[in-house]
Formats: structure tokens, sequence, C-alpha cells
């Protein structure tokens, strides 16, 4: 095992990336439901640290049963409209279903290079967004998935969770309304008035 896989230590820059579904065949092998559509990361990664679906700390437990910190990727490919993986250690059903409901954290610093003008969602929540005419319209709270564009969902700035919904703009991310992202600023620059 090489020293990176020795450590289990949860990364600080942990995203979470898919959830563990069920076993598939008799070898250990699971099933993988993505956050994304494009599964690039869970590809990616060989290191998937995991925590159990009511896990919001550092113990971790699923069915009164030890829940490993982290899985070694073995292999990982699509299978139909699901992903299927083999982690080392994982060697039959009875061990691939005691990790049913288990979410599934991925270092952010190993997610692949996004394509130019290309975005990863979490990359993109709390940057501000100002108009063109420099007019602070909020913060990234969220996105959402339409299909056919994304849409950015901008509260006010110091807003949490729960927003209502006048107090929220929708903001299609498309080049007709978004002029500008600028990881480096922590700023998206839009063709949005205050008034829309």
């Amino acid at each position: 095992m090489t020293p990176d896989l020795q450590d289990t230590a949860f990364p600080a820059d942990a995203i979470e990336v898919g959830r563990i579904g069920d076993a598939w065949g008799i070898k250990g092998w699971i099933k993988v439901q993505s956050y994304s559509a494009n599964a690039d990361a869970l590809f990616a990664s060989r290191r998937w640290f995991l925590k159990s679906a009511e896990d919001k700390g550092p113990a971790v437990v699923v069915k009164a049963q030890s829940l490993p910190p982290l899985l070694k990727i073995l292999a990982c490919r699509d299978h139909g409209d699901t992903i299927v993986a083999n982690a080392e250690g994982v060697a039959d059903r009875n061990a691939a279903e005691a990790l049913r409901g288990a979410r599934i954290f991925i270092s952010r610093s190993l997610f692949p290079n996004a394509n130019p003008d290309e975005y990863y969602w979490v990359d993109l929540i709390g940057l501000a967004v100002v108009n063109r005419e420099g007019e602070a319209l909020g913060a990234v709270l969220g996105l959402m998935d339409t299909g056919p564009h994304s849409v950015l969902r901008i509260a006010p700035a110091g807003a949490v969770e729960p927003i209502k919904p006048e107090q929220e703009r929708l903001i299609p991310f498309v080049a007709a309304y978004v002029l500008d992202v600028s990881l480096e600023k922590r700023q998206i620059t839009v063709d949005w008035g205050l008034d829309y």
C-alpha cells in the first residue's frame, strides 16, 4: 500500500460526491449513486472517504457496524445508468451490503482539472455576484440543474438557508448572462439588473 493510502485522516477539503447504494453481484462490488451527471471525480480518485448518512462528526457507524473511514478503490466504471466499484477489503456481497447508505467524500485537490470555461459547482458556491455596472447582487448560495443548463441561486449578502423565494435571484448559468467567472477574485460578473 502506498503511503498516501495509509493516511485515513479525513481531508479538510473533502467534498461529498455520492452515496453507496447497494451490493452489485457476489464478489464485493458496490453500486454508487453519483451526485453529478459527470462523475469524473469518482473515477479519478482511488481514495474514497466514508461517513454514514447520519454522521456529522468523526464517529462513523452504519447499522451498528463500523464503517471503514477510507476505501481504496481497485476498479470503478459506468454500468448502464449507475456506477459500480470494487474496493480493497470488500470481498463479498455481505461486506458490500454493510456499506449501503455510506456517503462518499473525495478531497477537492484530487478532482480532475476542469476544461476551460467549465467549473465545478462546489467552486462557484460562495462567490460574490456583481452586474456589469459593479452593483452587488449577492452571493452564490447554490445551483440548480434544469436539464439544458444550470441556474445560479443568488442570495443577499449574509443570508443563510432557508431563503424565502422572494429573497433569491435565479440567473441562468449561460454565456448570455454570465460575462466572467474569476475564481481568483471569487467573483462572477453577470448581465443582470438590480430590478430583475
